[in-house]
């Protein structure tokens, strides 16, 4: 296995295989459903090699990887035992938004590459075509509309599939209940045949009946390429086949289970949930053209200026489907393409960033960073470097709405669920060629690119900075010429006993597994700044501090151990999270005598939780050690 150390360096870290419900994986990123996140070591995961960061959104516990993801998955699943949709029942209460996005991501995660190649494919073809390279009319042309068109019209059995899988449901229930939807003959009933009759004349909802199933009038609907029904039927299905399992004798459960599953959920789906779920659908293709078309322009600007953001906290799974359905019921859709800029903008400020920099580490991820992002992978772009310098996310989110704006006032529409990044182009190609929403596209692309790009050139680009400072020779005295060490020094956030990291009672601390570091026993409850920098984390409880200098080093302060339990009694901040603080500000006080009745102890680690990051992580040789002295010395 390529990446086996890796993926049991995952699974020990997310809290062991028994701590996994469930395990998928998108594009970048392993997707978790954990029974119990505080089992996970957060910290340790994002500093690890190979992981870029870890996003808690949605309900999932995201493990973001890079392009490679799948040979990782491949080695993490093999390894922990688990197979995609694996679940458990869980005790974890969720928001409806949550189970929402959850149900979403699952379903549609496993079809994402194919989706891609598929639409790909019918998105050059329709490119040739417009190009005159082919003709509509050619057996070639016909061979690859079939390929590009195979996976999205069919689309009900493979989301049959997927669902039965999110559903615990037996998955070859799932397909037949897709491939019933889209049975041809059904096409060709409605297309040769004379209506029996017609049901709700004059409204929105006049449906012609063609056939009945035991007196009762089915509406047959067109379910290519359909996404609400089939998902709906497969949810209700699982629920009928549990049922079923209940009630039918193991002996002959394997065919009457699937027997009588399908003899209910089928009619069902093509007398009520395929009517209903479809008009449903197109309400809110409605509903979102109507919005679209109150203001493409306004529209165009917020897509595009939070699409990133959406990504970040897997948000974009509630817009991805309302895509899909626009597809299938108006045959295009407005609401993505505003975000097509998106990852083109990110990639010019990486792109001014690589130019820029002279900071060798931060050139060898703008690299990749900017290849990837060429063709829509963004997520080491946005997690490696410009979401951890703030300003660069910032520039890429105003280029990409600045390049929205101008996709909807061009009127550009989707016609395809294409490619990513550039390969997505030709999804934006109309059937009657290349209109002005094509170089609406066309034109987003670059103006988001380019003004990300200029907006971080001559921006006021800083550079990575450390501290420098000449070594003394200690033989001399003097400095030793042009010799420059560039290190950070981090004081004692503490009075107290200094002890070695080896002797802390907890494992986590004490291994090293969340970096290297330094335990002081305090004298006085008292805790200051060890840096200048940004509290990024100050638990709840008052336990732990965590740091971040303004060089990018990563402080955690934990004052005792298991000192959680207290829930912030005998605890006492001073500041708040999010605060900028300076070296030797005070930063919270606690009750020493108290907490020690309570039966916890005090040894405090100090600890430098990006370790891997730097050269080395240097303990000072004191044995006792006073405020503001030096206690760690970082080396690039």
């Amino acid at each position: 296995m390529k990446y086996e150390t890796l993926a049991k360096d995952i699974i020990k870290n997310v809290g062991g295989k028994e701590n996994v419900n469930s395990l998928t994986h998108c594009i970048t990123r392993l997707r978790f459903k954990l029974k119990d996140e505080s089992k996970a070591n957060t910290e340790v995961l994002k500093n690890m090699d190979g992981v870029v960061t870890v996003v808690k959104s949605g309900g999932q516990y995201q493990v973001v990887i890079g392009n490679h993801v799948p040979e990782v998955y491949a080695d993490v699943a093999a390894i922990g035992g688990f197979q995609a949709g694996d679940s458990e029942a869980s005790d974890e209460k969720t928001s409806l938004f949550n189970k929402f996005i959850d149900i979403i991501s699952g379903v549609f995660t496993p079809t994402l590459g194919v989706l891609s190649a598929t639409g790909m494919i019918k998105g050059f073809t329709a490119l040739f075509v417009a190009l005159g390279w082919l003709t509509n009319t050619s057996g070639t042309y016909q061979i690859l509309n079939a390929l590009g068109d195979c996976l999205f019209y069919f689309f009900p059995v493979f989301l049959g599939y997927t669902s039965a899988k999110k559903f615990n449901a037996n998955i070859f229930i799932g397909m037949s209940i897709g491939a019933s939807l889209v049975y041809p003959t059904f096409s060709t009933i409605t297309a040769s045949g004379k209506p029996l009759y017609t049901l709700f004349s004059g409204t929105i909802f006049e449906s012609p009946v063609y056939i009945t199933f035991l007196g009762i009038p089915v509406i047959l609907m067109s379910y290519a390429s359909t996404v609400l029904p089939i998902i709906i039927s497969t949810y209700v299905g699982s629920k009928i086949e549990n049922f079923f399992k209940k009630v039918i004798p193991s002996v002959v459960r394997t065919f009457l289970v699937p027997f009588f599953t399908l003899l209910v959920i089928v009619p069902l789906a093509l007398i009520v949930i395929g009517p209903l779920s479809t008009w449903a659908g197109q309400l809110l293709g409605a509903g979102t053209l109507f919005v679209y078309n109150l203001s493409p322009i306004i529209e165009g600007i917020l897509m595009g200026a939070f699409w990133q953001v959406f990504v970040i906290f897997g948000l974009h799974w509630g817009i991805a489907p309302i895509a899909l359905n626009n597809l299938a019921v108006l045959k295009f859709d407005p609401i993505l393409a505003a975000a097509l800029g998106a990852s083109f903008a990110q990639t010019g400020v990486v792109l001014a960033i690589l130019f820029k920099t002279k900071n060798a580490k931060l050139r060898s991820l703008s690299i990749p960073a900017v290849i990837s992002g060429i063709f829509g992978v963004t997520e080491p772009a946005i997690y490696g470097i410009t979401l951890p310098r703030k300003k660069p996310f910032i520039l890429s989110c105003i280029g990409a709405a600045v390049g929205g704006g101008i996709i909807g006032a061009m009127g550009t529409k989707g016609y395809i669920m294409g490619g990513l990044g550039i390969f997505a182009i030709p999804s934006y190609i109309s059937p009657a060629g290349m209109d002005r929403g094509f170089y609406g596209a066309v034109i987003g692309i670059l103006v988001s690119f380019v003004l990300g790009f200029l907006l971080m050139f001559f921006g006021g680009f800083k550079d990575d900075e450390v501290n420098e400072t000449k070594k003394e020779d200690s033989t001399t005295g003097g400095a030793r010429g042009e010799v420059l060490v560039k290190q950070e020094t981090v004081i004692s956030p503490l009075k107290g006993e200094v002890k070695p990291l080896s002797e802390v009672t907890d494992e986590a601390f004490s291994t090293g597994a969340l970096g290297k570091g330094i335990a002081i026993e305090p004298f006085e409850g008292k805790v200051v700044a060890p840096v200048d920098g940004v509290l990024t984390s100050f638990f709840s409880s008052g336990h732990a501090i965590g740091i971040t200098s303004d060089h990018g080093v990563e402080v955690l302060i934990h004052v005792g151990k298991d000192t959680v339990k207290l829930k912030g009694k005998h605890f006492y901040p001073k500041v708040e999270q999010g605060d900028v603080v300076k070296k030797g500000q005070l930063l919270m006080e606690f009750d020493m005598g108290a907490i020690k009745e309570a039966g916890y102890v005090l040894t405090t680690p100090v600890i430098v939780a990006n370790t891997t990051n730097y050269l080395d992580v240097i303990e000072t040789e004191q044995k006792s050690i006073d405020y503001q002295e030096d206690l760690l010395t970082v080396v690039v």
